[in-house]
């Protein structure tokens, strides 16, 4: 019987210590995420939740969001979400490989859903049990409700900076309108501030606004939401 390789047997023993490493980390977290989860929702329920923001002065309903917004949404933050069941592997296989290579969460792979989940029910440090604890709220989430309802919801808790929360109070805000109204360029520039509202609030830095804006337009090109040429020229008009 041939033995194996002494390199071999060295490597196999790390890899089997590193699987147990990350499995009783996993298991770990994820029974403190259980409890953070089962904590957030005995204070109130999903359900109690979304009626609660649903019932909220300016609500935003997804019919009368703009398509465009919908789709610069979609392709900057999350661009499987009609295909995936609330957590993306892709995504966070790609975060984890870029935080473990800066030693610390630079990107966090969360989902539209994971998202909405966050800001209804938990606070917004990045902490492993949170992050767990958004799966088990995700699951309920994504049982429960449409994709519609998902992105209507998120839209409408969102973070736009300079104190505006939600897509209505963003365009009033920003644009003295209602999202309704939007051009496809005031669009574009809501779409991306959620992501970092410090950096790319229009009050803040309108450059770093534009720049974004640029970011979002590539892509909505990128994942076939609009072709180049449109794009230059909705770039444009906000020029």
């Amino acid at each position: 019987m041939r033995k194996r390789h002494p390199i071999r047997r060295v490597i196999y023993g790390l890899f089997l210590i590193l699987f147990c490493i990350v499995a009783g980390t996993a298991a770990f977290y994820g029974v403190k995420g259980y409890r953070m989860y089962k904590d957030a929702v005995s204070q109130v329920s999903v359900a109690d939740r979304f009626e609660e923001i649903q019932n909220e002065e300016h609500f935003t309903q997804y019919e009368d969001l703009p398509e465009f917004y919908i789709n610069a949404v979609i392709s900057v933050e999350d661009h499987r979400f009609r295909r995936h069941p609330g957590i993306d592997p892709i995504a966070i296989c790609r975060a984890a490989w870029t935080d473990i290579k800066a030693m610390s969460f630079v990107e966090g792979g969360s989902t539209i859903t994971q998202q909405l989940a966050k800001n209804m029910l938990f606070t917004q440090d990045k902490k492993m049990e949170r992050k767990m604890a958004e799966v088990f709220a995700v699951l309920d989430i994504e049982r429960e409700y449409s994709k519609e309802e998902i992105l209507e919801l998120y839209v409408n808790t969102s973070s736009f900076g300079s104190g505006y929360y939600g897509i209505y109070a963003a365009a009033e805000g920003y644009f003295g309108k209602p999202p309704s109204e939007l051009t496809d360029y005031e669009s574009a520039m809501l779409a991306g501030v959620p992501n970092a509202p410090s950096m790319y609030s229009p009050d803040v830095s309108m450059e770093q606004a534009s720049q974004r804006v640029g970011q979002v337009l590539r892509s909505m090109v990128e994942y076939g939401y609009l072709t180049q040429e449109e794009a230059d020229k909705i770039k444009e008009s906000g020029m």
